[in-house]
């Protein structure tokens, strides 16, 4: 498992809530252990303490997101760095049993489970590929999503960094809002135009007389 994989842990966590719509997933032992996806292991030490503790480290990821949107480098780098310090991670080589075809081990870098809690070691492995992901492409690379009122988190690999939204879906709806814009504008100005052609026809006729 490459480290960039553990970026999406940071992202998962983020986007279970939807503070604008006053929405959040967050609200269960199930909800904490559906975030760890295909870690089963991990997500069976999950208990009721963990759901409080998993909301107050997705706030100061959602932070980290915020500041780098904002174009804030130096503040989205050390809000990171203070959760690094307090959730270390404990990387491990590991080959998971996969093999090549020369029946040798698929060894990569793999990031243990914390000894303490499941929220530590969630939280480490989320910042840590977090932290990986923002060194190896930029801290423009993090993003919040531009259609309103969505802010869900987003980790852009566009080739050309123009990455807006977090979905296609997100995408779509805010292409249409332009467009209804676009067209209500032109509406308008058409309305203008003809209202202004249609006075100077009058006071034209009025002159004549």
């Amino acid at each position: 498992m490459e480290l960039a994989y553990y970026s999406d842990y940071a992202v998962r966590l983020v986007n279970s809530e939807d503070p604008a719509r006053g929405k959040d997933s967050l609200t269960s032992v199930e909800a904490v252990r559906e975030l760890f996806g295909a870690s089963q292991e991990a997500a069976r030490r999950a208990t009721e303490s963990d759901v409080t503790r998993f909301r107050s480290v997705r706030a100061r990821l959602r932070a980290v997101f915020e500041a780098a949107d904002g174009g804030d480098e130096t503040l989205a780098v050390n809000l990171l760095n203070a959760l690094l310090l307090e959730f270390p991670v404990s990387p491990q080589i590991s080959g998971h049993d996969h093999r090549d075809d020369d029946g040798r081990p698929l060894w990569h870098m793999h990031l243990a489970d914390h000894p303490s809690n499941v929220t530590a070691g969630y939280a480490a492995i989320a910042a840590m590929g977090l932290a990986f992901h923002l060194t190896e492409y930029g801290v423009d690379r993090l993003g919040l999503c531009e259609a309103a009122p969505c802010r869900n988190a987003y980790l852009d690999t566009s080739t050309n960094r123009s990455r807006r939204y977090c979905s296609d879906r997100c995408a779509t709806r805010a292409n249409v809002a332009a467009y209804r814009a676009r067209k209500r504008l032109e509406a308008d100005r058409s309305g203008k135009t003809g209202l202004a052609a249609d006075s100077t026809q009058r006071a034209s006729a009025s002159g004549e007389r």
